[in-house]
């Protein structure tokens, strides 16, 4: 079974109630962009899901290959530039900062692994994305719920 999630957007700028069922979270636009900035944009939580990915990534190998290492920290940037026809080309930067006693080649291991992680390989693949469809009220109840 595939991830689901819901959101319900509130009447207040772009507020949005976002749930995996277990977990919430708040989204929202910048003021520049007539929201209230009181969550994370939709850039905002797709670069987080990258960096999230990348920094467990590091923990996971090292635990694996019984590497002691400590804080695993990361910046992580997004820049996204409109070309002809409107397409978008998006750049990130990842700088990852791995503490602990670890050779040059685990270190160079540890990031290379980060740089193979699921969520970089599937924003590389390929997306199917459908066209929104009308959400039902027999659907909106389950999403209620």
């Amino acid at each position: 079974m595939g991830k689901k999630i819901n959101i319900k957007n509130l009447p207040t700028g772009y507020q949005s109630l976002i749930t995996n069922g277990r977990h919430g979270i708040v989204g929202d636009e910048p003021k520049t962009s007539a929201g209230t900035d009181l969550g994370f944009s939709p850039e905002d939580l797709i670069l987080s899901s990258l960096a999230m990915c990348k920094v467990a990534t590091v923990r996971y190998i090292a635990r694996k290959n019984k590497w002691e290492i400590g804080e695993v920290d990361g910046e992580f940037e997004l820049n996204v530039k409109r070309g002809d026809g409107g397409k978008l080309t998006s750049n990130v930067t990842a700088k990852i900062k791995i503490e602990g006693d670890l050779t040059a080649e685990q270190k160079t291991e540890l990031l290379k692994q980060a740089d193979a992680c699921y969520v970089h390989r599937m924003i590389e693949g390929e997306w199917n994305i459908e066209n929104a469809v009308e959400l039902t009220e027999e659907a909106e109840k389950v999403l209620v719920q």
